[in-house]
């Protein structure tokens, strides 16, 4: 190993370490993370392990549970705070990576360049860390997809094993996000087969090289149990999320049948440039390379007959899906991204080598900075947080007007939604927290004796409030 690659490597754990690092300094904020890390703290409080829940009692439909049972593992391992609900989502990224090295290694390019790059490009570090679904999609389609290429690529009697990991990512993937994984492996791996070998050829390799009947028998064991008991637990939820987020909210601009949050209505196409965006710099690197090799198709492949094409049909697969749904956000093109790390990896040379050193040591840097100081910036503005460290435990809570889930999770629960004003009579001290205007008309509308405490960016206010009876 040259000095050149271990200062590579001592990289790539700088990267992953500055990201770990962070997970503990922002707190939970409205909306993503702090409905799923609420949803996470439920699980744990309620032990209810099989369906994820949007309140107490109350089911949420709109994904599997797999991205909330890490968070839930997370809590349970390391308490309930914030390192401990992202810090799966971190692991799911590092096993991303090594997962994408073993295929940059395998296939004769540098690991240690893959694994760089995928680190580096700026919505896997932010998803690499943040409670949300994508990441753990990510690593389940990375899984399939490397099992597959594996299966089709290798000659000897262990290519079968990889087909088995192949079919158990997309079990995990079913998990993760729902058939919707199975949408985006098929759009990358059919039309790859056939330019490799023709319509029917793709057929017949698929049936020869691969394990379809045993490998969907390991996916259904996998991943139907649950869905049948989720079913049977909270019947409806088959409906809502085949037909409503599989198909409503991809094709129907402005859906409003969400129950748990607004579409995103946005002109067809967009999530090109939302690629453009979230993969950079390597998105902007990326057609330089394949401009400057384009007439060196043979010494790319190293002899990998196929593998060009089959990165690139990965990466593209989750844009192709959604080019013409306007409800999408950018972290969706993620399940691609891993791809960009090995198509880099076999167009660099080790002339290159010089300033994807120098971008390697500045980019990790660059965006922990940047994700740090637009954290910290919307922090008290888009979390309750500070509320609640001001906040009495041993008062009761209420909130006058919406309650966000940043309140739900950093109240343990414990805040409710104001219903019934008149119960306030009954409380000797208690805390209100809402928009200061709507406080203070209901504070002179009952004649209550509040003092305020605390008044966040967020526009919410913390009120302790005294009994007034028999004054």
């Amino acid at each position: 190993m040259t000095v050149r690659q271990i200062h590579l490597w001592l990289l790539l754990a700088f990267a992953l370490l500055l990201r770990l690092i962070s997970l503990a300094t922002y707190p939970l904020m409205d909306t993503t993370e702090a409905r799923y890390g609420e949803m996470a703290r439920l699980m744990v409080e309620t032990g209810n392990w099989l369906t994820p829940q949007f309140d107490y009692g109350v089911p949420f439909w709109g994904k599997p549970p797999l991205f909330t049972w890490m968070s839930a593992i997370g809590i349970e391992l390391f308490g309930l705070n914030e390192f401990a609900v992202r810090v799966p989502h971190w692991f799911a990224g590092v096993l991303t990576i090594c997962l994408i090295g073993m295929l940059a290694k395998k296939t004769d390019n540098n690991p240690v360049v893959a694994a760089i790059v995928v680190a580096t490009c700026g919505i896997f570090t932010i998803a690499s860390g943040a409670v949300m679904t994508d990441m753990a999609l990510t690593l389940a389609l990375t899984m399939a997809m490397v099992g597959f290429y594996f299966c089709w690529s290798q000659k000897d009697e262990h290519a079968h094993k990889w087909g088995y990991v192949g079919f158990f990512g997309l079990a995990c993937g079913l998990l993760a996000k729902g058939p919707v994984a199975l949408v985006i492996m098929a759009i990358a791996v059919v039309p790859w087969l056939i330019l490799q070998h023709g319509v029917l050829g793709a057929f017949k390799q698929l049936w020869k090289r691969f394990p379809i009947l045993s490998g969907c028998g390991l996916m259904v064991v996998v991943a139907m149990p649950w869905y049948v008991m989720a079913e049977f637990a909270t019947p409806g939820f088959l409906d809502y999320f085949i037909v409503g987020e599989h198909f409503n909210r991809f094709v129907v601009s402005g859906w409003e049948g969400d129950l748990y949050g607004n579409a995103h209505d946005r002109p067809r196409g967009t999530i090109w440039l939302f690629w453009l965006q979230s993969a950079l710099p390597w998105s902007v690197v990326l057609p330089f390379l394949i401009w400057k090799k384009r007439n060196n198709r043979a010494d790319i492949e190293k002899g990998h007959r196929g593998l060009f094409s089959f990165l690139i049909f990965w990466l593209i697969s989750p844009l192709i899906l959604f080019t013409l749904s306007g409800n999408i956000l950018p972290a969706y093109v993620l399940p691609g991204v891993p791809a960009i790390g090995v198509l880099i990896a076999m167009l660099v040379t080790q002339k290159d080598f010089k300033w994807l050193w120098g971008a390697s040591a500045i980019i990790p840097v660059v965006l922990m900075i940047a994700l740090l100081v637009l954290n910290m910036g919307k922090a008290d503005s888009r979390s309750d947080r500070i509320i609640f460290e001001q906040a009495s435990p041993q008062l009761q809570t209420f909130y006058v007007g919406k309650r966000p889930f940043s309140g739900q999770f950093y109240s343990l629960g414990q805040a409710k939604v104001l219903t019934d004003e008149n119960a306030l009579y009954s409380l000797k001290r208690y805390h209100l927290i809402g928009r200061p205007e709507k406080i203070t008309e209901l504070v002179v509308q009952y004649s209550l004796s509040c003092a305020l405490e605390l008044e966040s960016q967020s526009g919410r206010a913390l009120y302790t409030c005294n009994s007034t009876v028999g004054e």
